[in-house]
């Protein structure tokens, strides 16, 4: 059964959808089964994987309404082994239109386990807010990814997120752990970045990935081009730091260091 990690932080431009493209990217490049679920209204991960939607294609939001199947939504990418459901300008009503449907934080849960078994590892790229949307992710998860960048004010707004993930396991996913926190944007050459890392690790300890992602130039150009970095560019900074938590996470799993690690189940 496929593992689903939830990709999120309420505070944008923390290279969220950056993490979860290439994040996906890399765990098809090591052949596993991998499919992108985009829930973000900008569709910047259907974009950053070469996928824009006319008027009027099928995306995530006909699946949240229930009027298409997952099967008819899926979209190959240029990655063999990567899937993509991708995300419309739609979902930006679709807090509105779901407020009086019974059980909607459980349409995305309902609806992944429909395909569940066809994926090795299936990522939900949230949008940055904690409203309907990634609520529904958080209860589909197995786990959260929550990526952090390091400046200053980085841990503002975790804590809101962690108490959401709280409420999440309290009422709705009990299982709900935490994948992991990945700093991110990494400059070397930045006193603050390094008091950053100091920081987030001190405060999280174990559950901070050993990956750390950097400021790089061919991660921003990218998108651009409709592809992950690693078509982009295999030999950038970007490219294999990527390549670098893929392995984490898989390691981890296989090991079976990651419920010791970052405290899956445990509800913390």
């Amino acid at each position: 059964m496929g593992r689903v990690i939830c990709v999120a932080n309420q505070k944008g431009g923390v290279g969220k959808t950056t993490t979860a493209v290439n994040l996906a990217s890399c765990m098809a490049l090591a052949e596993r089964r991998t499919l992108l679920i985009d829930i973000d209204p900008q569709a910047n991960a259907s974009s950053g994987l070469g996928i824009r939607l006319a008027v009027g294609e099928l995306s995530v939001y006909d699946l949240l309404l229930k009027r298409a199947r997952f099967e008819s939504l899926v979209r190959h990418t240029l990655l063999q082994h990567l899937d993509l459901i991708p995300s419309s300008q739609d979902l930006v009503a679709a807090e509105i239109e779901f407020v009086g449907l019974q059980a909607r934080e459980r349409v995305l849960a309902n609806g992944i386990e429909v395909i569940r078994n066809h994926y090795d590892y299936i990522l939900i790229d949230c949008p940055p807010s904690l409203g309907f949307l990634t609520v529904n992710a958080l209860v589909a998860a197995d786990t959260v990814l929550v990526p952090v960048q390091c400046e200053y004010y980085a841990l503002e707004g975790v804590g809101k997120l962690l108490q959401t993930i709280r409420r999440v396991q309290a009422g709705f996913n009990r299982s709900l752990g935490i994948e992991g926190f990945l700093l991110t944007m990494f400059d070397p050459r930045n006193n603050l970045c390094h008091q950053v890392v100091q920081d987030v690790r001190k405060h999280f300890a174990a559950k901070v990935f050993g990956t750390i992602i950097p400021r790089n130039v061919k991660l921003s150009e990218a998108p651009s081009f409709g592809k992950p970095v690693v078509l982009y560019d295999i030999t950038s900074r970007g490219a294999t730091t990527y390549l670098s938590l893929a392995k984490e996470i898989m390691d981890a799993e296989v090991t079976g260091d990651k419920q010791a690690a970052y405290g899956l189940g445990t509800g913390s």
